[in-house]
């Protein structure tokens, strides 16, 4: 339906044109008017009617606001969420109003100065007071709003927690991979030369990796607990995104990124407030990786630290991965 409708809008378009030259034609064939100058009532017209299409733009804008505002971003689920949001809000309430005033100012100019016989155009070539107007306010605007955005981001992306939960979070052609640190709280290494069918990770051979546990399809946070993520590629530039968090991060081949927040809202408390049963926080992929990019994602579990430390205890180590791969190597 909604192609049909655009088609149609098309077609009527193409349609107006086409009889707008027929109407050139004729009046060429008639003798008519041949000089392409346009006349005080062309011009009068034009401008009411462009007075008419900023008045239909603006409420149609205002229209579309309303309706979908609900629909821009889901609700913020992290602890630094609402700064970001605000940020986000009032730039928008900004670049919104100048919008506005701008168009409204031009379609103003156009009824008030449109051509007219034996009317001669102001002419000046120079004005400070103009110049100063547009280079001043434009630039404290624009100042405020950088020195508001670098603060809140200063806030957000720094790691503050004392005691956060570590996660990598790794990436490749399409997919996502989670690996906890373990009891020791730290990420064993690892190399890209050693990864293999059955260690897709690179992992090397160090204590340190021991107990790190390593998750697919859906991994689980803490609710009200700090999460540093950190996030590594295997192949190209990925993006992971956890839009109900506002995290954001690329992951790049042969550098690690990092990103830490909070979860505030469990998803158990989330499926009652959005009424969906089945909800789950996700992470995507925000890059254009490849021809599965759209399938690139991974559940997310918020939960209590008790739901959470039962889901831990039902993982196995990368240990005892590694032990129960070498017995059913031997058994075959």
């Amino acid at each position: 339906m909604t192609f049909l409708i655009l088609t149609t809008i098309a077609l009527f378009v193409i349609a107006i044109v086409r009889l707008m030259n027929v109407y050139d034609l004729s009046a060429e064939i008639r003798g008519g008017r041949t000089d392409d100058r346009a006349t005080e009532g062309e011009s009068r017209n034009m401008a009411w009617l462009w007075a008419l299409f900023v008045v239909w733009l603006l409420g149609f804008l205002a229209w579309q606001f309303f309706e979908y505002k609900d629909d821009l971003l889901p609700r913020a689920a992290s602890a630094h969420g609402p700064a970001i949001d605000n940020l986000f809000n009032t730039t928008m309430v900004i670049i919104t109003l100048v919008f506005a005033l701008t168009h409204i100012v031009l379609a103003y100019q156009i009824v008030k100065n449109y051509f007219r016989n034996g009317r001669k155009a102001t002419y000046f070539a120079h004005s400070n007071k103009l110049e100063l107007i547009w280079t001043v306010v434009p630039a404290a605007v624009l100042t405020g709003l950088i020195v508001y955005g670098l603060t809140v981001w200063d806030d957000v992306i720094y790691p503050k927690a004392e005691d956060p939960i570590v996660v990598e979070l790794y990436s490749k052609q399409f997919d996502w991979t989670a690996r906890y640190a373990g009891k020791d709280k730290v990420l064993g290494k690892s190399d890209y030369r050693k990864i293999d069918a059955g260690n897709d990770l690179g992992l090397l051979n160090v204590p340190e990796a021991n107990d790190d546990i390593i998750v697919k399809g859906e991994m689980h946070l803490v609710k009200d607990k700090p999460v540093l993520f950190k996030f590594r590629s295997r192949d190209v530039i990925h993006s992971a995104y956890l839009p109900h968090f506002r995290v954001q991060m690329n992951t790049v081949p042969g550098m690690e990124t990092a990103f830490e927040f909070t979860p505030t809202i469990t998803t158990e408390e989330m499926r009652k407030e959005t009424g969906n049963e089945k909800f789950n926080y996700v992470i995507l992929c925000n890059k254009i990786c490849g021809t599965s990019h759209y399938n690139m994602q991974m559940d997310v579990i918020v939960e209590t630290q008790e739901e959470y430390d039962k889901w831990m205890r039902e993982q196995q180590t990368w240990r005892q991965k590694k032990a129960t791969a070498s017995a059913e190597s031997i058994i075959q």
